[in-house]
């Protein structure tokens, strides 16, 4: 049977969070490439709620501005100067439908493990068992600080009791409060108009509803997981790295089951946006960020960076980092390569060792092998760019543009002052300073022709070790002769 959609889901991200120590606001901080509350919201939506609230109040504009870029449909809800749990789930309630109906979920924005499965089960527990109110409950073995479940001779929750007001008896109750809840919404607008401050913290607590309706003859129920990392929430840096340790260990396990060879999971970072295809092999010291996509029988790493990035199938990529870029199936990429945004190779293509490109776009079969920087480029399908190429593509005011052809060569050492355009089917001999467009079929030169100076060591350098070398060579017969190089670099036949 498909579970009923809840008429919403609630999520308490209003608190400092002043254990962090940061002036970023808790439910901001990120784990898995994702903030804190983007996973809870993430969950929230697994459950496809009429309506998804989230209740801000520290820093309330950066969260609210981040919600709105993580899901523009989610509603915003400002706690005001009453604190507590229960007047946060009924700042929520005044910003949604008055004619609301059904069951509604409250989670919390620092829970990030928790998952859409896990709640959509709650969902099926509370409506089957027609409780006014159900909470996701755990066993501990040290349940020490948690609110623990006090159960009624039927199963049902009598209540729940904190651990500072707990008795010898009740502190030997092993299961514990998650402060996750589904509630019949008609119950929980009832009781919390109910709910009072008369305690020390003069907070407004939402564990007071289920009293509220056990008190009114409702039923409150549990939902026992055994999952404990789900009901964890976030506190302080320590807890932050924890979790994240954990959710990586669960997503590289979830992709190696479904046929990615990690060869080392301890030292292997995935994003939970990320997707991989089948055969792909990571190596170690990877890390996959973002929304990077990386294609079957791919080989990744070790010690790359990819984030943001599209790795066709059968590509290989090492000792890299790569911002926003794509590379095309069957390509090569590094080692020591730097792919900043708007980098494009096809398919087959090749950017090899200590090479950086930016908003270059790398045509099928194309090479770029070694020592280059190629930024601001179109490079036609089968070109070849020889070693230490530099394409000058900033005058110190704007960025143009280099446009090589198709199965073209630029010789090593070569510059490409920009904007410069070398056809289909061109050269650019080695050494050359290229100012100018090359046509098809052409061979560009763009250098100083070689001149040899007899005797300007001896004059220029007497006394050194250098003169002493020359002077050798010659007494010995090994002085080159003076044959003069054409203008493509190769020696004139005498």
């Amino acid at each position: 049977m498909t579970t009923a959609r809840p008429a919403a889901v609630i999520i308490l991200a209003a608190g400092e969070g002043t254990r962090m120590k940061s002036a970023t606001p808790k439910v901001l901080h990120r784990i898995g490439g994702r903030s804190l509350v983007g996973h809870a919201m993430v969950a929230a939506r697994a459950t496809r709620p009429a309506h998804l609230a989230v209740v801000v109040r520290h820093e309330r504009d950066l969260v609210a501005g981040h919600v709105a870029e993580v899901d523009e449909s989610a509603t915003i809800a400002d706690q005001d100067e009453v604190k507590g749990t229960g007047r946060a789930t009924e700042c929520a309630l005044e910003v949604l439908p008055d004619d609301l109906s059904g069951t509604v979920l409250v989670t919390y924005g620092d829970v990030p493990l928790l998952t859409g499965e896990t709640l959509v089960d709650l969902i099926a527990r509370h409506e089957e068992s027609g409780s006014a109110a159900t909470v996701i409950t755990a066993h501990l073995d040290d349940p020490q600080g948690y609110g623990r479940i006090v159960r009624d001779a039927e199963g049902g929750v009598a209540g729940i009791v904190e651990q500072k007001d707990a008795t010898e008896e009740q502190r030997a109750i092993t299961e514990i409060n998650s402060g996750i809840y589904a509630f019949d919404v008609t119950v929980l607008r009832a009781a919390l108009a109910e709910v009072g401050t008369g305690n020390a913290q003069g907070e407004k607590y939402l564990t007071d509803v289920l009293a509220i309706a056990r008190a009114a003859g409702r039923r409150v129920g549990a939902h026992v997981i055994d999952d404990l990392w789900q009901t964890e929430g976030v506190n302080d840096r320590v807890q932050l790295a924890a979790l994240g340790r954990e959710l990586n260990r669960r997503n590289n396990e979830r992709w190696m089951r479904e046929g990615v060879t990690i060869v080392d999971p301890a030292t292997t970072w995935i994003d939970s946006d990320v997707s991989i295809g089948r055969d792909a092999t990571i190596l170690p010291g990877t890390q996959l960020l973002g929304a990077t996509s990386v294609g079957a029988d791919a080989r990744i790493g070790p010690d790359t960076t990819l984030t943001d990035t599209e790795v066709g199938d059968g590509a290989e990529v090492k000792r890299t980092e790569a911002l926003l870029a794509q590379i095309g199936p069957g390509a090569t990429v590094g080692p020591f390569s730097y792919l900043r945004p708007g980098t494009v190779l096809g398919a087959r293509g090749k950017i090899g060792g200590f090479v950086e490109t930016k908003n270059a776009r790398i045509g099928e079969g194309a090479k770029v092998p070694h020592l280059t920087y190629c930024g601001d480029a179109t490079i036609g399908e089968g070109a070849n760019i020889g070693a230490g190429t530099i394409f000058a593509n900033y005058d110190g005011v704007a960025k143009h543009h280099t446009t090589i052809g198709k199965h073209s060569f630029v010789g090593s050492d070569t510059v490409l002052v920009a904007p410069v355009d070398v056809a289909d089917g061109a050269y650019v001999a080695a050494g050359s300073a290229l100012t100018g467009d090359v046509e098809p079929g052409q061979i560009a030169v763009a250098r100083g022709r070689q001149k040899n100076v007899d005797g300007w060591v001896a004059r220029a350098r007497a006394g050194t070790a250098t003169e002493a070398a020359a002077k050798a060579a010659t007494q010995a017969g090994t002085r080159h002769t003076d044959t003069p190089a054409d203008s493509t670099g190769t020696e004139r036949k005498a």
